[in-house]
């Protein structure tokens, strides 16, 4: 397929404005979903909404192979008002929020491939994927039937990394939640009655993993919360929530282990009970390089000036619910900056060679063997 014309960047970069100033932290999609499905339907194109609110249609092609096209819905939580400027050549938000790139730069991308291939057909049928609550440890893609789905393989375009880089390993991903119950006492007159659920917490969060355990391991406390706002009572309860990631299954369970134990004996010396809820969210993969999507997904890069770049990496994504449920995905390299920041950008050249790469991937996938 030829590369986009001046028209198709243009209305690209008005659907994507369009789209990033819709609001839709998970769990709140409504509206963003049902612009997808007035856009598609403007087309001449139905989308099939499941009962979790994902979205899948499907485009005829000229051949009998067919391909899943994945993105997202969701952001993450919006904090103010969303308004898309062009800042040297690039998006932003004038206001200290998101911007919503992650992930309607890639919403926006497959939009306006369905117009094209509405109106000059494609080598091959597609099958167009759009998940909530991906934001929310892949939700809706877990909740997705992939039986349903009559591609071979697909991709997903949701790495926030320089167009090029392809996803060939993703971690696993376990969230652990702790709540420590102790005693309430009076903190000045009866502080030995009492039992501080805070101080077992601290001691806990103190003798867990952090940060960089290896080259393919993470951990983090991402929250903290307990006490009642007076420095007079003797906290009787906190939470905490953590994760830990891997590249590597078993270090993963390791880490988990080792986070467990330090929660376990904090509670223990701080004469609190605490309830654990351990939960593995997603669970990792790795890719084959003679994989079709590895392959296809290779050439459509060269085939547009990129060179492709296999790496590993520590976020999910929708990719790894589709892996694990024994469907070939491949992650791509979106081209944005800064996902979940206020600083969040995506450059007009990254959005728009992301529409040539996809172009492209049509054509790769048509000429495998």
């Amino acid at each position: 397929m030829r590369p986009a014309s001046e028209s198709e960047k243009a209305r690209l970069n008005e659907t994507f404005v369009a789209l990033c100033a819709i609001p839709s932290p998970f769990g709140h999609e409504r509206a963003c979903a049902d612009r997808v499905i007035a856009e598609l339907r403007a087309l001449g194109v139905t989308a099939e909404e499941d009962a979790h609110g994902n979205l899948l249609a499907r485009m005829p092609g000229r051949s009998e192979r067919s391909l899943l096209l994945c993105t997202h819905l969701d952001t993450v939580e919006v904090t103010g008002e969303i308004e898309p400027v062009l800042v040297d050549g690039g998006w932003e938000n004038a206001h200290e929020a998101i911007l919503g790139a992650d992930n309607k730069a890639a919403v926006a991308v497959v939009l306006e491939l369905a117009r094209r291939c509405s109106v000059e057909g494609s080598p091959v049928a597609l099958e167009l994927l759009f998940t909530v609550r991906e934001e929310d440890a892949l939700w809706g893609a877990k909740a997705f039937d992939v039986s349903q789905l009559r591609s071979g393989f697909g991709y997903v375009f949701d790495h926030a990394s320089p167009i090029g880089e392809l996803i060939v390993a993703a971690p696993t991903y376990f969230r652990i939640a702790a709540e420590f119950h102790g005693a309430s006492a009076h903190a000045g007159m009866r502080p030995e009655d009492g039992r501080s659920a805070v101080r077992a917490a601290a001691q806990a969060i103190t003798a867990m993993p952090h940060g960089r355990i290896d080259e393919q391991t993470t951990a983090n406390v991402g929250s903290v919360h307990g006490g009642v706002g007076s420095t007079n009572v003797v906290p009787e309860r906190c939470t905490l929530l953590s994760e830990v990631r891997s590249l590597d299954p078993e270090a993963a369970e390791t880490v988990v282990a080792r986070t467990v134990d330090a929660i376990s004996d904090a509670a223990a010396d701080g004469e609190c009970d605490v309830d654990l809820i351990v939960e593995k969210l997603f669970i990792g993969y790795r890719q084959k390089i003679s994989a079709p999507g590895v392959v296809a997904a290779e050439a459509a890069l060269r085939a547009c000036g990129y060179e492709p770049v296999r790496v590993s990496t520590g976020g999910g994504s929708d990719a790894n619910a589709l892996e694990a449920d024994g469907f070939h995905c491949v992650n791509l390299a979106n081209g944005t900056e800064r996902p979940h920041q206020p600083d969040e950008r995506v450059s007009v050249a990254a959005l728009e060679g992301m529409l040539d790469v996809v172009f492209a991937l049509l054509d790769a996938v048509d000429d495998l063997e």
